[in-house]
């Protein structure tokens, strides 16, 4: 507690942003912008879509709701103070709220990997066992489901910013990013910052490798079961089903996993930095693009939703 409060006590953390180049501020700026608009727009259409469609009140479109809820939310979490340091000379934070940023930032990334998890489950029992798949995937099971996501978030997210905040800072905290992330914070620490290295892998390494090995022993089924379908027109089907959700599996836990477990000294932190606007930025923003370009139900449901409003 009373590194802590020394660390309280401290005004503010200033980001170095992405550039310190005056020519490619705006640039960046209306760039970036643009994204976070098409993130918002495109999340909480799909929000909006899914709630005023009675067909897509179904487990697959139940997580893909939350999926958006999160895209949309850890993306808020992050862009508005990103978009910050382009405009103003100095972008700085309070150590309160750079720990509330760190927090709900984690909270939304480990609950975004753990709801592609659940996804991967859904589509397992769709295929492999479709006859049980009301039973298995009922509301009362989908919200266990949905508990265990949050449940798992707000434990990640806790364990990284309890340890962060028993650091005690340097007075440079210049920090190297443009938002409060575990590495560039730990690069400011006066103390040892070994316990939170350790839990950085152990606990990065649950958050990605439980996802992970669930998606892949879910799809090695899905496969199996796929090759024992007869017609092509069914395998395509099945197929089509799965495409979209590995993608979107493809591009976030790839572009985390670079960051978070490669050793600091092969991933220098501009290079990291780089590497973080992936999955906080473009990451959320493809989302639904993927889903519903590539979803035949979404695309219908859109177009009801259309034909209703030129009726009226």
């Amino acid at each position: 507690m009373k590194m802590a409060a020394r660390n309280a006590s401290m005004i503010e953390f200033i980001f170095a942003g992405l550039t310190d180049h005056p020519g490619l501020q705006i640039p960046l700026f209306s760039l970036f912008l643009s994204f976070y608009i098409m993130t918002v727009v495109g999340n909480l259409g799909l929000i909006i879509l899914i709630r005023l469609n009675s067909h897509l009140h179904t487990p697959m479109y139940f997580f893909l709701f939350n999926l958006s809820l999160i895209d949309f939310c850890y993306s808020t979490v992050i862009t508005p103070k990103m978009l910050m340091s382009f405009v103003l000379k100095k972008n700085s934070i309070s150590y309160g709220g750079c720990m509330t940023q760190l927090f709900f930032f984690l909270f939304f990334v480990v609950s975004e990997s753990f709801i592609l998890s659940a996804m991967a489950y859904d589509r397992y029992v769709a295929i492999c066992n479709p006859l049980v798949y009301s039973v298995s995937m009922s509301p009362q099971v989908c919200l266990l489901l949905l508990l265990g996501v949050y449940g798992m978030g707000c434990a990640g997210a806790m364990a990284h910013t309890a340890c962060m905040v028993k650091l005690t800072f340097c007075a440079d905290t210049f920090v190297n990013h443009y938002m409060c992330d575990i590495l560039p914070l730990l690069e400011q620490s006066c103390t040892s910052t070994y316990v939170n290295e350790l839990v950085v892998y152990i606990v990065v390494g649950i958050d990605i490798g439980v996802p992970t090995v669930t998606i892949f022993i879910s799809y090695a089924c899905i496969l199996s079961s796929i090759l024992h379908i007869r017609s092509a027109e069914g395998r395509l089907k099945a197929f089509s089903t799965c495409s979209s959700h590995i993608i979107a599996v493809s591009l976030f836990f790839g572009s985390g996993a670079f960051v978070y477990l490669k050793p600091s000294s092969l991933l220098p932190m501009n290079q990291g930095k780089v590497s973080s606007l992936f999955y906080t930025t473009v990451v959320p923003m493809i989302n639904p693009l993927i889903y519903s370009l590539r979803n035949k139900d979404v695309k219908i449901g859109l177009k009801k939703i259309l034909s209703k409003k030129l009726f009226f």
